[in-house]
């Protein structure tokens, strides 16, 4: 959607790099373009290679697992993958001043929601597979679970000894299967617009402690839209236009940006009742950090957490 394609059609020309100003100017730091299948991380790459600011996943999404077995050589698809994300990690070296371009393995778990893209069976064993690969090159995962907790989590915990953290990010299960997940010490849950459509999605956010949670876009899609029940907590605003009718100084309208992060931000802070959502921020951010940036936690970045420690 970002190069102006929506469903094959050309509606309006390519705005990334109108997209990053918005994303630079509202005051995100850093994006993540994640990788779902072992082409769309080689674009995620070459993506994160254009500014210091930009960095990637390698994996290969549930939905897309298939893609091994369909390859003819599973073991070489898989092997490519790890090429890929070696690749990145040394680029980054090189040209990031020690900051690795890519900078976890995913998004890759188990969605049983949509079974008719890959069988569960199919799902489970890349899925384990790739802990093989986060192992290999020592980074975190970024995690994926629909409606699969049960699957999800044992997998998890045969393999919690092969990678180091992660996050489960656009989560919207039940409150019992965020418990699931707190009770594995190196994983949090990120938050994004489809985690705040229901009430009972509030419900279950409410009970994720502030020090094991994420925010997200997850963008272009998981906007938070005038019907979810998280919008009624939502302050920020951008001028949008439909895609019809594009105009690069407004968003466009049904699509989502990183910078409406903050709306998250907002929508989370209010339905926990924290008042605070500056120092939130800056609580999410060095969770962030401690995943997939550990090389910037030093006691500049804990002196964001000194005030208001009583936050949940």
């Amino acid at each position: 959607m970002f190069k102006g394609l929506y469903h094959g059609k050309q509606c309006h020309i390519g705005d990334l790099a109108a997209v990053l100003g918005r994303a630079w100017s509202s005051g995100v730091d850093r994006i993540i373009v994640t990788g779902g299948s072992l082409e769309e991380s080689r674009e995620a790459l070459a993506i994160a290679e254009t500014d210091g600011r930009l960095f990637c996943t390698v994996g290969v999404h549930p939905t897309r697992c298939k893609e091994f077995e369909d390859s003819g050589d599973a073991e070489k698809h898989f092997q490519s993958l790890v090429s890929l994300a070696k690749e990145g990690i040394e680029k980054g070296k090189v040209v990031v001043f020690l900051d690795a371009h890519v900078v976890a393995i995913g998004e890759c778990g188990l969605d049983y929601d949509r079974l008719h893209f890959c069988p569960a069976d199919i799902q489970k064993k890349y899925f384990e597979k790739q802990f093989e690969l986060a192992n290999a090159v020592k980074l975190p995962m970024f995690l994926h679970m629909r409606a699969a907790a049960e699957d999800f989590c044992d997998i998890l915990g045969r393999n919690k000894e092969r990678f180091t953290s992660g996050v489960v990010h656009s989560f919207t299960d039940s409150a019992d299967d965020r418990d699931k997940l707190l009770s594995f010490s190196n994983v949090y849950i990120g938050i994004n617009g489809c985690s705040l459509k229901t009430a009972q999605n509030l419900e279950v956010v409410k009970g994720i402690p502030v020090e094991r949670m994420m925010i997200e876009t997850d963008s272009p899609y998981c906007e938070i839209k005038n019907t979810h029940a998280g919008v009624k907590f939502v302050k920020s605003q951008w001028p949008s236009k439909k895609k019809e009718k594009y105009d690069p100084e407004c968003i466009v309208k049904g699509r989502n940006e990183p910078c409406l992060v903050k709306q998250v931000l907002e929508v989370v802070a209010g339905c926990k009742g924290i008042a605070d959502a500056d120092q939130l921020s800056k609580i999410i951010y060095h969770n962030t950090c401690r995943v997939f940036f550990p090389q910037d936690l030093d006691s500049i970045a804990d002196a964001l957490l000194d005030g208001n420690q009583d936050i949940q």
